[in-house]
């Protein structure tokens, strides 16, 4: 399966193992199960018993240990087995495969390659989601697409003025791809597609964060670093006020691969305006979710109409999909280092900074 396998995938919120939770996913097509350890570890095993291949994540946790649900062997969360019901010797292959683990952000990142080249430093800047300067709205979809469909889908915004007419797309009269894309690449990785669409009606979900309702300037950039996450850093202000106190967020579309037909996507809404508005936060979460509610039946109708009929997408390119195709040979290209090369070693570049809104617009029009 095709999949960059050195690298830090996200595998959920740090708040979900918090009370003794064990959380089970795949990623990747492997079955893990999760833990934090009463000194604070996390830790990751493959949801799998060595003895009946029955998933850990069936059985129960005690103590520090998980124990399995067919015939009691408990493993610690460096995966050793410590109990075999009945003996008093473990055999030497009674052991399961740990994965490193990580928590950076509020967020659990995982290392699903060699673990001897798992190193914390390469773990994303996805800062905004428990930054004090910042608020987030949080969630999670399943969707029954491959990630790249996903990835295309956010690297091409145009899709907005269909897709989400109910809460972020522009009329067919102001339709987003009618305003000029630039796209480039800022590192390794790391693809931009930046538009500006100055004057233009105020769509339902910008006209409640703004709390108002009559044209509006917007700018927002579409991010992607390789492999799978995404932002979309937007901001919107009145016409006639300054972009310097622009509603301004980060839009963390956090994905990993769970199998080559379906994915698991986090997402965090960070806005810079109204930090201590939970009512706010609240109905930005609600609409989000009916946004990427929207998003994931597009995308799981696309997954069905490639298994029925072959191939891939686009079949006819448009200039919509010049950031999509971009950011897939992108990853391709990283990929085959990785397979090719066993030294090289992929060192995601920084997604963006925090510059004004009105100097980065600036900068994008240089």
């Amino acid at each position: 399966m095709n999949w960059l396998k050195n690298v830090w995938y996200v595998a959920g919120f740090s708040r979900e193992l918090d009370g003794g939770q064990v959380v089970d996913r795949r990623f990747l097509d492997t079955p893990v199960v999760m833990l934090r350890h009463s000194d604070g570890r996390v830790a990751a095993l493959e949801d799998l018993c060595p003895h009946r291949l029955m998933p850990l994540s069936a059985g129960t946790r005690v103590g520090d240990e998980l124990q399995c649900g067919y015939h009691g062997m408990r493993f610690r969360i460096d995966g050793l087995c410590t109990l075999a019901p009945g003996q008093t010797h473990m055999p030497s292959q009674a052991c399961v495969r740990s994965f490193p683990l990580s928590e950076k952000h509020g967020l659990l990142w995982i290392w699903l390659g060699d673990a001897g080249r798992a190193d914390v430093d390469l773990i994303p800047d996805i800062r905004w989601n428990d930054h004090p300067d910042w608020t987030p709205s949080r969630g999670y979809h399943h969707v029954k697409a491959n990630f790249r469909l996903a990835v295309d889908n956010l690297m091409d915004l145009g899709h907005e003025s269909w897709v989400h007419l109910r809460t972020i797309g522009q009329g067919h009269e102001e339709c987003i791809p009618n305003y000029p894309v630039k796209v480039s690449i800022e590192g390794e990785g790391l693809l931009k597609a930046h538009r500006e669409m100055p004057d233009i009606d105020a769509p339902p979900f910008f006209a409640m964060v703004l709390n108002h309702s009559g044209p509006i300037n917007r700018w927002q950039t579409a991010i992607s670093l390789a492999p799978s996450i995404c932002m979309t850093d937007f901001g919107v202000y009145p016409v006639g006020t300054s972009a310097d106190d622009a509603y301004r967020s980060h839009v963390c579309h956090l994905l990993t691969p769970e199998t080559e037909e379906s994915s698991h996507y986090f997402w965090s809404v960070a806005r810079n305006k109204r930090l201590d508005d939970e009512t706010l936060t609240q109905d930005v979460c609600e609409a989000i979710t009916q946004t990427f509610d929207e998003d994931t039946e597009v995308l799981e109708i696309q997954q069905a109409q490639i298994k029925k009929l072959g191939g891939a997408v686009p079949r006819v390119a448009l200039k919509v999909d010049e950031a999509p195709i971009r950011t897939r040979r992108l990853l391709d290209a990283l990929i085959k280092r990785e397979q090719e090369d066993p030294t090289f070693v992929y060192r995601p570049a920084l997604m963006v900074d925090d510059a004004t809104p009105a100097l980065q617009m600036e900068l994008t029009r240089r």
